[in-house]
């Protein structure tokens, strides 16, 4: 143990450890008919920590993972974190490619896979990826070994943390790649100790705490883990994500709790069983990861009340950076709902210009941090890391702006802003205006290319269930948009679409979006 472990705050490991000592027979992880108590899930992370140490793995091993939603994703979460190793989730509805170029760039050596439904991809990595040395599988297969047969071979031990370092990297995670080439992440251990530590002290999870985890378990359900077990409280998972799916179970269970990304909440809302669910027992629906239409979440405040909680974050800096509270939700205050909340005290936040000065309040300029939640850089992209660091904040590459009761607005993404004919146009503030519209069920607002004026504003809109495109429901809209922020924003064009493409984290894809309206042109945007 180093000389300056006297000052070493608890870590993901040790959080880990605590919470599952601390109760016995309480549920802790219901998924189909299992129910695992905490005993059974401190014992089987016991024996997968064993099962990883057999194979010669543990402080700083490289591990990817990609499963469905089964419970020894969680006790492998644990296992992995108690044993040192350096986890990369895998997201389910990736590529191959996408798969293997993480895998590489990431430097993985052991895949941990769920054979029922990955078999064939691990198979496929391992032949692209000729540094992939274990296949390790929930359950039998024919091309690796079963991880779980082998961690039935050990007796369940105490949990024992590792002799790690608050620098020491946790997690390489990649960024959703909507804008460019997808970057590693590294995260080192005070990342998540302190996003846990701000969770604890501002979130408002209840105190019966039955949270329904409807997104993959390998990405969201690390966020929560700790939070849930220090509440006594238990996971119930779904295996797939469904509105009438999602509605049965918390009807079942009597969830308190959820986490959901806005086009999820979309399908809920638009589903017939959204009128008649019994929804009584939820208290708290986390939502973030991407922005939010605010006439949707008028239609869930009436239908549910207040019950959403929005968080903001981003993979270099994940999750509590700035948070709007059930509260806060005010349907009297209609604008705040396009606010992603207050920015929490717990880290130091900037609105800069692009000469790193900080602008006037109202006035919009790119959030930056500085403090412990920050990433330790981008694996092997000392350029990018150079620039995100440049000045010596975090730079987010979100534009936002307060206002005077310091509620901070996500303007867009500095890469998302469309010049047209000299003008700034902000795709989020357009797509804020679109979606108040009673037939619009979801939008993204794009530029595309424009000889006049290098580029136009181009709404690419879903409807809701039953309602038809017309020419008159696009001069409708346009007209919306004249009213609310003038011409030069509204869209010159506007295209009906059955569904968005999303990218594997539920982000609507506004990179896929634009590529055929940029094919075969000059320049690309983002």
């Amino acid at each position: 143990m180093s000389t300056d472990a006297l000052h070493h705050p608890p870590l993901m490991p040790h959080l880990l450890i605590e919470g599952l000592n601390r109760y016995n027979d309480e549920p802790c992880l219901f998924l189909g008919d299992k129910v695992a108590s905490y005993r059974d899930v401190r014992e089987s992370t016991s024996q997968l920590v064993q099962a990883l140490q057999s194979k010669g793995l543990g402080r700083g091993s490289r591990i990817a993972v990609i499963s469905a939603n089964r419970p020894e994703v969680l006790s492998n979460i644990a296992a992995m974190q108690i044993a040192g190793c350096i986890g990369t989730p895998l997201h389910p509805l990736g590529s191959l490619d996408d798969h293997a170029y993480v895998l590489q760039a990431a430097e993985i050596d052991t895949l941990i896979f769920d054979a029922s439904v990955f078999e064939e991809l691990a198979a496929a990595l391992q032949q692209k990826v000729p540094g992939l040395k274990n296949l390790l599988a929930f359950g039998p297969t024919k091309i690796g070994e079963d991880y779980l047969a082998l961690a039935e071979t050990f007796t369940p031990q105490p949990l024992v943390a590792p002799d790690i370092h608050p620098e020491d990297i946790a997690s390489i995670t990649f960024t959703g790649g909507t804008t460019g080439k997808p970057k590693g992440v590294m995260s080192p251990y005070r990342v998540t100790a302190y996003m846990t530590q701000i969770q604890m002290a501002e979130w408002e999870f209840p105190e019966d705490l039955r949270m329904l985890i409807a997104t993959p378990l390998s990405h969201a359900a690390a966020a929560f883990f700790i939070p849930v077990l220090q509440k006594g409280g238990a996971f119930y998972v779904m295996q797939g994500f469904s509105p009438d799916g999602f509605f049965d179970m918390v009807e079942q269970h009597k969830i308190t709790c959820t986490m959901l990304v806005p086009v999820m909440l979309y399908f809920l809302l638009d589903s017939p069983r959204s009128a008649t669910a019994d929804m009584s027992s939820m208290s708290t629906i986390f939502y973030g990861a991407s922005a939010m239409s605010p006439a949707r979440l008028i239609e869930g405040i009436e239908k549910w009340g207040k019950v959403f909680y929005q968080f903001f974050g981003q993979s270099e800096a994940p999750m509590v950076l700035a948070n709007m509270k059930k509260g806060e939700h005010d349907l009297a205050k209609p604008q705040r709902l396009a606010s992603c909340g207050r920015p929490t005290p717990w880290v130091h936040m900037a609105l800069l210009d692009g000469e790193g000065n900080a602008v006037a309040r109202g006035e919009a300029g790119e959030i930056c941090i500085r403090g412990p939640l920050i990433m330790q850089g981008y694996k092997d992209m000392p350029e990018q890391t150079a620039e995100a660091f440049a000045g010596g904040w975090l730079h987010t590459g979100d534009v936002g702006k307060l206002d005077e009761d310091g509620f901070l607005y996500i303007v867009d993404r500095t890469k998302d802003m469309i010049v047209t004919g000299g003008f700034n146009v902000f795709p989020r503030e357009v797509e804020d205006v679109i979606s108040t519209h009673d037939a619009v069920g979801q939008v993204v607002v794009i530029g595309v290319p424009d000889e006049q004026w290098g580029e136009a504003v181009k709404a690419v809109v879903v409807l809701k269930p039953g309602v038809a495109a017309s020419d008159e429901l696009v001069s409708a809209m346009q007209d919306l948009v004249k009213q609310a922020k003038g011409s030069v924003q509204s869209p010159k064009t506007i295209d009906f679409v059955d569904a968005i493409p999303l990218t594997p984290v539920g982000k609507p894809d506004k990179k896929a979006v634009r590529a055929p309206y940029w094919e075969g042109s000059e320049r690309g945007v983002g």
